[in-house]
């Protein structure tokens, strides 16, 4: 018996619409929500399509990376991410404000071959490698018009069964991933035919470290100070939080999570992968066999420095970026004209949220900052309006305990 949802790709929209409401029940008013946030050409992204889950975007406000001022588009639904990544941000100003550098933007990816001799198969692809390349760059031509391309073939010894042939590629401004996937089939294939072994898979890899940013930042100690610690003390306490990082998971887990806040928001801005740059990034941090914060603050006579070693695997053009207006509005706002610039803005503002995010835990604790801001969701979305909110927000702020019970109560007495 043909189950209805069968073939629910080739259905029409209208189809689909019809078969979910009526397994979920939905209301007409629920079924109008779903259609007025419906984009159409989101149906060119993603398959079975049903509407548009939209999030909040704001602006992260004097982030000077390299001697330039940025306005940075982020992209996120946490209260306080924003309002810490500019205060990081200003911190961090001073003079030419976050230094930023890309050594290398290379992209690799892996052929894993199975049961062949691993001295035959390093021997090959070192004898061959420059045939190897014009045949991944004869897979991908495009790209040698950007000045990109393959650069180099090497091979690992994984097991005694299975070695990884890897193949770094230059995908010029893009991310790369349809890039390097081809160019890894192109030659996945010939080392078959020419070796006659059997290859696994062909496949890009997530982890990074030739797409990374070197950032520094410093501020004066003496703008760290709060009503109760010198700039000296709350210096110190950062320095001692990012030790702790580096000794501790669960700390370093958390750390890293503050980093990505930021990270994330800008990248999901920009309209880049950020699950690929987020695998990248955790990856990193465990490169060493032990996973660890992925910056680190020390105290150089008079200044609390920061550095970080982020990957940044994003492309200036292409894929869902060409799709989406939204992205190409907010790299004209952030003012970056290419993929080094928008890497370095985006591990930037990571560093200015980690600097943020370690001066309040050490100061006056994280939830002081998020406060305010969870009040104002408690209340707004307990039926509060645009013009109550500010009174309820001062009587939610003199209780131990608000809920939404008390939002409730409070919008009984105002409007009576």
């Amino acid at each position: 018996m043909e189950n209805k949802r069968d073939h629910f790709y080739k259905k029409s929209y209208e189809q689909r619409l019809s078969l979910i409401a009526e397994a979920a029940n939905l209301s007409k008013a629920q079924l109008d929500l779903l259609g007025r946030s419906l984009n159409p050409r989101s149906g060119e992204l993603i398959e079975n399509n049903l509407t548009d889950y939209p999030l909040p975007e704001g602006i992260a406000v004097g982030l000077v990376v390299n001697g330039h001022e940025h306005l940075v588009p982020m992209v996120t639904e946490e209260p306080s991410v924003i309002a810490a990544a500019s205060n990081g941000a200003k911190l961090l100003s001073a003079g030419a404000g976050i230094h930023c550098s890309v050594p290398d933007n290379l992209v690799s990816g892996q052929i894993i071959v199975k049961d062949a001799d691993p001295h035959q198969v390093t021997k090959f692809v070192h004898d061959y490698q420059q045939q190897l390349i014009q045949i991944a760059d004869q897979s991908h031509p495009s790209v040698l018009k950007y000045g990109g391309g393959a650069k180099g073939l090497d091979v690992r010894i994984l097991s005694k069964q299975f070695l990884s042939v890897d193949l770094l590629v230059d995908t010029g401004e893009a991310m790369g991933a349809n890039i390097i996937n081809t160019m890894l089939e192109a030659v996945s294939n010939w080392l078959s035919e020419q070796l006659t072994v059997e290859t696994t898979m062909a496949i890009l890899t997530n982890f990074v470290d030739q797409a990374i940013v070197e950032v520094s930042g410093k501020v004066a100690m003496a703008k760290l100070g709060t009503k109760s610690l010198s700039g000296p003390q709350v210096a110190q306490k950062i320095a001692d939080a990012s030790q702790v990082a580096q000794l501790d998971i669960r700390r370093a887990t958390t750390h890293n999570k503050g980093i990505m806040n930021g990270v994330d928001a800008a990248v999901m801005a920009f309209g880049n992968d950020w699950r690929a740059v987020e695998s990248a990034a955790h990856a990193f941090a465990a490169r060493s066999g032990s996973y660890q914060g992925l910056s680190t603050w020390e105290i150089d006579e008079d200044q609390l420095v920061g550095r970080m070693s982020l990957p940044v695997p994003i492309g200036f053009v292409g894929g869902a970026s060409k799709v989406l207006p939204l992205a190409g509005i907010n790299k004209q706002i952030a003012q970056i004209g290419n993929s080094r610039e928008e890497m370095q803005v985006v591990a930037a503002l990571g560093l200015a949220q980690n600097l943020a995010a370690l001066k309040a835990l050490v100061t006056d604790g994280i939830q002081k900052g998020h406060m305010n801001l969870q009040l104002r969701s408690l209340a707004l979305s307990n039926g509060t309006t645009m013009q109550e909110l500010p009174v309820v927000v001062r009587k939610l702020q003199g209780m131990d305990h608000p809920s939404s019970q008390t939002v409730k109560e409070i919008l009984k007495t105002l409007r009576r």
